[in-house]
């Protein structure tokens, strides 16, 4: 069995955008599992990895990403997950988490061949970053009560298409073992 890396996909979020409204309820319910996925997997020492938008933001870093969301109106969802030091960060501009991103090399760097993806927004990057780890030959365990969404019908179809179509695991997050 090889290593495992969990994903944290867009919690850093200012939730200044068009769907928030819709999407905070379910991040709020999502968000203790998330804590407890992050927090296992930094007593077990297993990589967590930040991946995030930089909201058109050309010249922020990560750093900045954060103190902005931190800094925002929903500053109480974005705390609990905040990275710490031995966090790594990948910033991307679209959906998928490997998309013109340096990720793929830095799992191939860590010799990370399954992948835990969790957080935002399950029918959108969760499900294109499965997809693109998939295709990457990466086992793709998804936590389902770890993973937010906007619309209920469409996450429930999501998570049915990665486990069908990608061989994904679908699971909760108190299941997976880090």
């Amino acid at each position: 069995m090889g290593k495992k890396a969990l994903i944290l996909i867009d919690m850093i979020n200012t939730y200044d955008h068009p769907d928030a409204e819709l999407l905070i309820p379910s991040v709020r319910k999502a968000l203790p599992h998330i804590v407890h996925l992050l927090e296992r997997a930094r007593i077990k020492g297993v990589p967590v990895i930040y991946v995030n938008d930089n909201f058109g933001e050309w010249r922020s870093h990560h750093g900045e990403i954060v103190q902005a969301a931190l800094a925002g109106p929903r500053a109480e969802l974005v705390s609990p997950v905040q990275p710490d030091a031995d966090s790594l960060f990948v910033v991307k501009a679209r959906h998928s988490i490997f998309y013109e991103t340096p990720l793929s090399h830095l799992l191939s760097q860590l010799a990370v061949d399954r992948v835990v993806l969790a957080g935002q927004v399950t029918e959108q990057c969760v499900l294109y970053s499965a997809l693109d780890a998939h295709i990457r030959h990466l086992q793709v365990t998804i936590p389902e009560n770890a993973v937010a969404h906007i619309h209920g019908d469409l996450a429930d179809a999501s998570l049915l298409m990665m486990e069908r179509n990608m061989q994904a695991t679908i699971t909760t997050a108190e299941s997976i073992d880090l």
